[in-house]
């Protein structure tokens, strides 16, 4: 039963670790797209002929990217909230999986104590034997 339960909790381990994994990949993304989002701000400017040729305009633009990394900062800090919940949540999982480790570890010394102290009780009977009828 112990071992169910030390694999349960080394298998929700594993997989909180890979939603870690995720989590991490989506802020990063995120800082990904801060930047660029940021690196056009800072590029853009007036085009003669083009799409962009008013400073009002210009300014809408810009504006517009602001929000937009106004936005992906919102989401950053909503998942930063959720990865330190989730590695609360690993850091009490390994804990219970470190438990459950050590009760195996705990109950394999003692089987091998109970097979060593049967051998030796299989031995001096086996000498004891011996001896009467030698």
């Amino acid at each position: 039963m112990i071992k169910k339960l030390y694999d349960l909790k080394k298998t929700q381990t594993d997989q909180k670790l890979m939603e870690k994994g995720q989590l991490l990949s989506k802020i990063d993304k995120i800082d990904a797209e801060i930047m660029f989002t940021q690196n056009k701000i800072d590029t853009a400017t007036l085009q003669r002929f083009g799409s962009i040729s008013d400073f009002t305009i210009l300014a809408m633009h810009k504006n517009t990217m602001k929000l937009h990394i106004a936005d992906l900062e919102s989401q950053k800090i909503s998942l930063n909230a959720q990865l330190e919940i989730l590695v609360k949540i690993i850091v009490e999982l390994q804990k219970e999986t470190e438990q459950f480790g050590y009760i195996l570890e705990e109950e394999r010394k003692e089987a091998i104590k109970r097979l060593l102290l049967e051998e030796e009780e299989a031995s001096s009977e086996y000498m004891q034997s011996k001896y009467i009828n030698g």
